[in-house]
């Protein structure tokens, strides 16, 4: 998150710019979250937009370019009349919760450093977001997205297989893989590799042999030069890989491998989940490979493959 990006906040639509007070604040904020938190950008994107709806909310309610005074003076009713315009703004109770709880964080920082005294926020329940259950794809269709046999001398399909192996075969989240630089390329002789995740949390992962083939198989075909401290895997005009192009490459995959509409990026890495959980990995294990902060979040997964089991139960046994 750049300084320019926080000075225009709000002002893309052509509206009033915000009061100074809020807007040096409101770079403060941002510096804390960088230098001091150490969030990702992603992350700190997800906070810019979930502060700068809230702020173009107060803009029209107010009348007037919100400051701090208006922050401390709001109530719960104003906090109420936000949520009811993005819930008409269709805004899921995901994406509600999620505002919530970046507009606390703000609220919390503001009162730390002495800015700002308001607890309008923590008095408004959180929105209820339906319970779901990640949705993994089975050991013969993961197997089947991944396999690069046929593939000839395509080098964007090499690279598509090297990328979903790192997703089913380490467990890795799409942002993870395509941050990899070439120094870090997960090749014969390194067994491990270490990713930072989110909130800057480190672990240590293993690369399976076939990961490692993968590898060096888009490395040797890749038509563009790597530099050590450049993006290991690029798009077609050698630029950063997007990962909207993995997303369409597995979109693709579906009618040919009779894939279900679940099977994503992300599904690859539900799917590394479940299936070690399956074979008898402990769950504190699986919990540090796909680098969760809380053994609750990974819990989960005990769901997915207790309903793994009810169906073989209800096929298998003789009475069912």
């Amino acid at each position: 998150m750049t300084r320019d990006t926080i000075d225009g906040l709000l002002e893309a639509d052509g509206e009033l710019p915000l009061a100074d007070d809020l807007l040096r604040a409101t770079r403060r904020w941002f510096d804390h979250l960088t230098h001091e938190r150490g969030h990702s950008p992603a992350t700190l994107a997800s906070y810019e937009r979930d502060l700068r709806q809230f702020i173009r909310f107060l803009k029209s309610d107010l009348g007037h370019p919100p400051c701090l005074m208006d922050l401390a003076n709001l109530d719960v009713k104003a906090v109420r009349r936000f949520l009811a315009s993005r819930r008409r703004e269709e805004a899921t109770s995901r994406s509600l919760a999620r505002s919530i709880s970046a507009l606390r964080t703000f609220y919390r920082w503001l009162e730390n450093e002495g800015l700002v005294t308001n607890r309008a926020l923590s008095q408004v329940a959180m929105p209820r977001i339906p319970h779901t259950l990640p949705k993994p794809l089975t050991v013969d269709k993961a197997s089947a997205l991944v396999d690069g046999e046929g593939a000839g001398d395509d080098w964007i399909r090499a690279r598509d297989v090297a990328v979903m192996l790192l997703l089913y075969g380490a467990g890795l989240r799409i942002s993870e893989a395509l941050s990899l630089t070439r120094r870090e390329a997960p090749v014969s002789g390194r067994d491990v590799i270490r990713i930072v995740g989110k909130g800057g949390k480190e672990r240590l992962v293993p690369i399976l042999p076939v990961t490692h083939r993968a590898v060096e198989r888009y490395l040797k075909l890749c038509p563009y030069p790597l530099e050590a401290s450049t993006p290991l895997f690029l798009g077609a005009k050698g630029g950063p890989l997007s990962p909207r192009l993995i997303q369409l490459a597995i979109a693709r995959m579906r009618d040919e491998l009779s894939l279900p509409e679940t099977a994503t990026p992300h599904a690859l890495r539900h799917s590394f989940a479940t299936h070690l959980l399956a074979a008898g990995a402990d769950l504190r294990q699986i919990q540090e490979l796909l680098g969760h902060a809380s053994l609750s979040t990974t819990q989960v997964y005990t769901e997915v493959d207790r309903e793994r089991i009810l169906a073989v139960y209800d096929t298998a046994h003789p009475r069912a």
